[in-house]
């Protein structure tokens, strides 16, 4: 079976225009932008890390896997469940965390990132890390065991959908690569692609178990690959997960063999992917604006007042004692640049030099500012216990 039998890869020019893909392809680029403009380097790095999470607990959350960012949380700290299958759903969480880093840790172009090999890899390290239990498949007679970075061996069939007889996969991987990488695609039209790849992937199913993560894994790479470095900072997964009865129904549409002549010039639906690929933007756009709203100064320097003030209401779980006012503006400072000097917080401080350590030493020990040695700046942090002031809604 040749990768044909997937065409249309992407939708044709003229509908990216009359359907406005490439419009939204373009907005994605600016929101993309202007995030990137809001945020401190050291505070974007705070934020990767913690987006790590809450990427795996979306992605996890559409595949059936409940694990709570603040159980992600726990394993991290090698606090697991006693419960054999929490826990174990814990170890996929982290799995898909690590899976992350290492992505992140590659040169990548989209060539490489599309390779059948390298795709293989993102499955290997991602299965290398769970535990027996979930590398098992049940089925009607008996049960089988993922490989972990080995394609299927067997045919199987995903709702309505019969996927590629397992032995095409290698050769529609290659197509695959071959069709996504085409140097016809330049600009708006590559994200435009990119996102018709997702299905496309999908409904090529080229393993037993995890494509659907792996896919998001893919798709995440690939919008950073061609220039969406923001990527990481949102989520994509967040909005998939909180519209996930319309992600699965849009995926199988996607499915759907063409409706005649007008609807594309191959096997399947031109119509329905057009659909996909709007819906697979309108996430990623809300998504981007969601993030970028956060972080616009006035609004976070509210939440952080508000914070300060639910601390001496004990209105803030998992941690007790109040705060003192100018707490508050130190943090405001610290998130804005990500970090801020001692000479800056002693200004900021009434009392003395005396009150203002006391408060810092506070403001360590809770989490709320990290230092590197003790004359280091102050670095801006997001601990448990703030997170769902400084990001409502961020996790639920």
């Amino acid at each position: 079976m040749l990768f044909s039998s997937a065409a249309p890869f992407y939708p044709t020019d003229e509908q990216c225009t009359k359907t406005g893909l490439l419009q939204k392809a373009s907005d994605l680029k600016h929101h993309c932008a202007l995030l990137e403009g809001k945020i401190a380097p050291v505070t974007r790095e705070r934020l990767l890390a913690l987006m790590k999470d809450i990427n795996s607990y979306y992605s996890n959350l559409i595949e059936g896997n409940g694990t709570e960012p603040y159980e992600i949380r726990q394993a991290h700290r090698g606090e697991f469940s006693e419960d054999p299958t929490k826990r174990d759903l814990q170890f996929e969480s982290i799995a898909h965390v690590k899976t992350q880093l290492w992505l992140e840790k590659q040169e990548l172009d989209l060539k490489t990132l599309f390779s059948p090999d390298f795709i293989k890899n993102i499955h290997r390290v991602f299965y290398e890390e769970l535990p027996e239990s979930l590398l098992r498949i049940e089925t009607e007679d008996n049960h089988e065991v993922v490989i972990p970075g080995s394609f299927r061996e067997r045919s199987v069939i995903v709702g309505r959908h019969i996927a590629p007889d397992h032995s095409t996969l290698n050769t529609l991987m290659n197509g695959f690569q071959r069709e996504y990488c085409h140097s016809a695609l330049k600009g708006d039209r590559h994200l435009v692609a990119i996102m018709a790849a997702h299905h496309r992937f999908v409904w090529v199913h080229p393993f037993l178990d995890g494509n659907g993560r792996v896919g998001r894994l893919l798709t995440d790479a690939a919008l950073k690959t061609v220039g969406l470095s923001s990527i990481g900072i949102w989520s994509l997964s967040r909005g998939l997960a909180r519209t996930n009865k319309m992600y699965k129904e849009l995926l199988a549409r996607a499915d759907y063999p063409a409706q005649g002549t007008s609807d594309g010039r191959g096997p399947l639906s031109l119509n329905n992917l057009v659909d996909f690929c709007n819906y697979m933007f309108d996430q990623a756009i809300d998504q981007v604006t969601y993030i970028s709203d956060l972080f616009e100064f006035s609004g976070m320097s509210k939440r952080i007042e508000g914070y300060i003030r639910a601390r001496g209401d004990h209105r803030v779980s998992g941690i007790t004692g109040a705060l003192k006012p100018e707490a508050g503006l130190i943090l405001y400072h610290a998130f804005m640049a990500g970090e801020v000097s001692r000479a800056h917080v002693i200004q900021m401080c009434p009392g003395g030099e005396r009150n203002a350590r006391r408060l810092l030493k506070q403001l360590k020990d809770e989490g709320l500012l990290s230092e590197t040695s003790s004359r280091s700046p102050l670095k801006w942090e997001i601990p448990e216990h703030a997170l769902p002031w400084y990001f409502p809604a961020l996790e639920p």
